[in-house]
């Protein structure tokens, strides 16, 4: 792992805009809903929205969504895919909301990225009275054996806690306050080894590597899956759960 800033991590995704968009999965459809339960309403902000990957998940749900993202190149490709989306650029930390004006605020794969002693008092600032804040993160199921593997062979940057199923309670636990809820929802996603080195690759640890590292980690990767039973014959399942952390607005 590289010594890279919790800045260059954060801002390294817009070089691989495209890639993100074809390789990241969404998110399940019954994860979404169960966040948004106990929302008053249903004007959601998508904050940190990416690629639009969560955006697109949420107007299946029938939600009036609003996403906002501060990369251009990644906020480009949530354009690109849905236009009729209310888009707008911005940071967690800088919302262009006014006061009240949602009923929920959803981040998928962002939260951790945020800066909570100033994202937590605005998103509690455009957050109606009963509003909602839930982070949703794709976690892969390292129970399973060859995804423990993967996760030793591929190592914190290309695997961090916050991929993975066992890691995950622990990586997010300071994100919401005390009594937030959590809950886990079967999400699992089609891939080749190709598929997967390539999804891999989108990972801010990789990302920020020189390009020698990042080459060679990704080789450690595809030649495990070449030469794992599970996953070296074509099209395979990889195990994914949606991961959602749910409670009201920051204190």
């Amino acid at each position: 792992m590289t010594g890279a800033t919790p800045e260059q991590l954060r801002s390294s995704f817009g070089a691989a805009a495209a890639a993100y968009a074809e390789h990241r999965p969404d998110y399940a459809e019954d994860a979404v809903r169960w966040a948004l339960a106990p929302a008053p309403g249903n004007r959601v902000l998508d904050l940190g929205a990416g690629t639009g990957k969560l955006t697109a998940v949420l107007a299946r749900t029938g939600a009036a969504v609003i996403a906002v993202e501060p990369d251009p190149d990644m906020l480009a490709e949530l354009r690109r895919t849905q236009p009729d989306v209310d888009s707008r650029q911005g940071t967690a930390e800088d919302i262009p909301l006014p006061d009240g004006s949602v009923d929920a605020v959803l981040a998928g794969h962002a939260m951790h990225w945020f800066d909570m002693t100033v994202a937590g008092p605005e998103i509690a600032r455009v957050l109606t009275p009963g509003g909602v804040l839930a982070g949703l993160w794709n976690v892969m199921d390292d129970r399973v054996d060859w995804v423990a593997g993967l996760a030793e062979v591929g190592g914190e940057a290309a695997v961090g806690p916050r991929d993975l199923l066992g890691g995950w309670p622990d990586a997010t636990a300071h994100l919401l306050p005390d009594g937030a809820e959590r809950g886990t929802f079967a999400h699992p996603q089609r891939h080749t080894a190709d598929s997967l080195v390539a999804k891999i690759g989108t990972h801010a640890g990789i990302l920020v590597m020189p390009e020698d590292e990042r080459r060679a980690t990704l080789d450690r990767v595809a030649a495990y899956l070449a030469t794992h039973d599970a996953t070296a014959h074509g099209v395979f399942e990889l195990p994914v759960l949606t991961a959602v952390l749910r409670g009201g607005p920051p204190v």
